[in-house]
């Protein structure tokens, strides 16, 4: 039994759980959350959460037939592991490569929390920005664009912001002058921002969130610490 850590919060607990669901902490930060399950009943109500969250996403993937290949290249995987009896089984986690290449890079995170945006909605997005702190890389916000003119701002939890201070949404593309304000943003809320004064997306293009003023920042540029920031993708 590994026991909850005496200073952890109720937000690193969410995150914890987020990640693992999604695959992305390490072989060992994974199992002491595996051990940690077993008696902290607050860690697996936020796991089934997240666990019910993301289940939508398998009626969202177009059924692909397997090759005539596959089945027989699976056999022979099983036969040789069955072949080698005193060497212990590998679990399915260490047979999986790539997904110990995508949590190695953070980018498992990004894909699948960009995919769970698509049980909230019924138009598919054409871009997406997952924001996360720069300091733990943990995502925090989701952009989402069904269209090249407005933008849809998720939070992913909720973000404790100081009483005399506000978040302020940036964008910027390559080729602008500067960065561009967004409007302020409350935290745990979503908000729809439209582009209309703007350029369409394009892949690559800059959004973050800064500590402003509570009047947003006096300059019309970012003055404060950054406390999330992503880059557009296009998903179809």
């Amino acid at each position: 039994m590994i026991s909850r850590p005496s200073n952890e919060t109720a937000q690193e607990r969410d995150e914890l759980a987020s990640e693992y669901v999604l695959g992305t902490l390490s072989a060992e930060l994974r199992e002491q959350v595996r051990l940690r399950l077993q008696d902290d009943a607050d860690l697996r109500t936020a796991v089934d959460s997240w666990e019910r969250r993301l289940l939508g996403l398998t009626d969202l993937v177009e059924p692909t037939p397997p090759s005539a290949q596959l089945w027989p290249r699976i056999e022979r995987s099983v036969q040789a592991l069955q072949a080698k009896p005193a060497a212990r089984a590998p679990s399915w986690w260490n047979l999986l490569p790539l997904w110990r290449g995508l949590a190695g890079a953070g980018l498992a995170a990004s894909l699948l929390l960009g995919a769970l945006l698509l049980t909230q909605t019924t138009a598919k997005p054409t871009y997406l920005v997952v924001l996360v702190g720069p300091q733990d890389k943990a995502p925090g916000w989701v952009i989402q664009a069904s269209n090249p003119r407005e933008i849809q701002l998720i939070p992913l939890g909720v973000v404790e912001v100081p009483a005399d201070k506000a978040l302020e949404f940036w964008t910027k593309a390559d080729g602008w002058q500067g960065p561009v304000s967004l409007g302020l943003v409350k935290p745990g809320q979503t908000l729809s921002v439209p582009l209309d004064k703007l350029p369409p997306l394009v892949p690559d293009q800059l959004f973050e969130l800064t500590l402003e003023n509570p009047n947003g920042s006096p300059i019309g540029k970012p003055t404060g610490p950054i406390q999330f920031i992503g880059r557009a993708v296009k998903v179809i």
